[in-house]
């Protein structure tokens, strides 16, 4: 731990001594416009709120496939296509999210995808009377909400290096993240219950209209109407350097690949949860009620979702060093919640599985501290479009094993897909124990560009 200390001491040391010797501006402090205080709690708020709808939207189809499949008489298979499409369009749009936050500013670009995403989600239902085959309508529309979505975490990544202070990005990554498990919550709950009262339907015209809403505020109130930011536009900064910036170059280096394969194991696995769980307590457990099993896991993992920035100052103050610290959070996100994984691969009663599951979850939501706001201490430079490609190959991961484990399912047992996710989380967990790294890999490319 010492030598953690003394390691980043020497890093600090050293960046400064280049910025003032050669005088050095370096790009992401030139182009940074930090939020004032109080516009940057209510940016917070609506971040947290953002995310909870996003993710509202994202699992109504997983909470409503069961019935869905009823009604257009789905296999597994074809289950697993379904939930799947979302992330063939989540692919494809992360970098290009990131990079056009970098240049323009995230906040615009979170408006005009969350808008076009309420449209698709509460548009879901009416694909289900076109004349295409149900499956196909329904991964069409799926695939077009993964398109919109794909820009959202991105965004939000190059807010943080945009607009906010290097000390408060943990804290506002875990609490925007926080917003995935409340939105879980919100509609494993409520959906349940609209879900019981009024049908699948309603579930997406909920969640598309709430989205809408959020979308209409944001640019009432926060974006004031303006389709860009003057302080962006007269800024070519964050272009100049993502255009010139050798991807192959810095992908070689460990620390990122290190934190790139981590997050894509990690997210894997997660999206595979999100995506079979709501199906694997109602073929487990076909008696028991669903708002249970839908609303206690997330209650515990948006819980412990709160913790995690907490967690981190609080190593910090005992003298832990960064890089000790983002590995402490990565290991109980990916190491310790997979031990309760494995206990799933046997028989147990519905309330050891519903405490087993709510353990799982609530273990890794401290990858928000881990992983996640690791690109921040690598490359806090080209955060948006570093970040979208790290989550462009979890969301790549996401379309394999989710499509995957519906087979698995259909074909053998939930056991041998929780044994596939044990083993992926392990393997990027060992990953990131040897070679992750906190210290900067960008200022040496910034350096070769600007210092004469």
């Amino acid at each position: 731990m010492a030598d953690c200390r003394e390691l980043e001491n020497c890093n600090n040391t050293f960046d400064l001594h280049l910025k003032t010797k050669n005088n050095y501006t370096e790009p992401s402090q030139a182009g940074k416009h930090l939020w004032p205080r109080p516009l940057a709690r209510k940016w917070t708020l609506m971040l947290l709120l953002g995310t909870s709808l996003l993710y509202c939207a994202r699992m109504a189809m997983p909470v409503c496939a069961v019935s869905m499949a009823a009604t257009f008489h789905w296999s597994k298979t074809e289950m697993g296509l379904v939930l799947g499409g979302f992330y063939w369009g989540y692919c494809l749009t992360q970098i290009l999210g990131g990079h056009a936050s970098d240049k323009v500013g995230g906040e615009r670009i979170l408006f005009f995808s969350t808008a076009s995403w309420a449209v698709i989600t509460a548009a879901t239902p009416l694909l289900g009377h076109f004349q295409l085959h149900s499956v196909t309508a329904m991964t069409i529309g799926r695939f077009l909400m993964g398109l919109l979505q794909g820009v959202f975490y991105p965004s939000v990544s190059s807010l943080c290096s945009q607009r906010v202070v290097e000390e408060e990005r943990p804290f506002l990554i875990s609490l925007a993240g926080s917003g995935c498990y409340l939105g879980t919550l919100v509609v494993g709950g409520a959906g349940s219950l609209l879900l019981d009262w009024y049908g699948w339907e309603m579930v997406f015209y909920a969640t598309g209209l709430l989205a809408g809403l959020w979308a209409v505020i944001v640019w009432q109130c926060l974006l004031k109407g303006q389709l860009l930011p003057k302080n962006l536009l007269s800024s070519k900064v964050s272009y100049r350097s993502f255009s010139r910036f050798r991807w192959l170059g810095f992908l070689k280096k460990r620390p990122v690949c290190a934190m790139v394969f981590a997050h894509m194991c990690h997210g894997g696995s997660s999206y595979t949860l999100l995506s079979w769980l709501p199906a694997f307590f109602k073929d487990s457990f076909p008696d028991a009620t669903e708002w249970v099993y839908n609303l206690i896991p997330w209650l515990v993992a948006f819980l412990c979702s709160l913790c995690g920035g907490y967690l981190s100052e609080f190593l910090s103050n005992r003298g832990y060093c960064r890089t000790s610290v983002r590995k402490i959070n990565q290991s109980l996100a990916m190491g310790l919640s997979s031990v309760f994984i494995l206990l799933l691969c046997s028989p147990i009663s519905f309330p050891s599985t519903l405490l087993t599951i709510s353990a799982v979850l609530g273990l890794s939501t401290f990858s928000s501290s881990g992983v996640s706001v690791n690109v921040q201490d690598l490359a806090p430079s080209y955060a948006g479009a570093l970040y979208g490609f790290m989550n462009m190959c979890s969301a790549f991961m996401g379309v394999v094993l989710v499509s995957f484990s519906g087979y698995l399912i259909e074909m053998r047992s939930y056991a041998l897909v929780f044994s596939l996710l044990t083993l992926l989380n392990i393997t990027g967990l060992g990953f990131f124990l040897l070679l992750g790294d906190t210290k900067r890999v960008d200022l040496e490319d910034n350096l070769r560009l600007t210092v004469i």
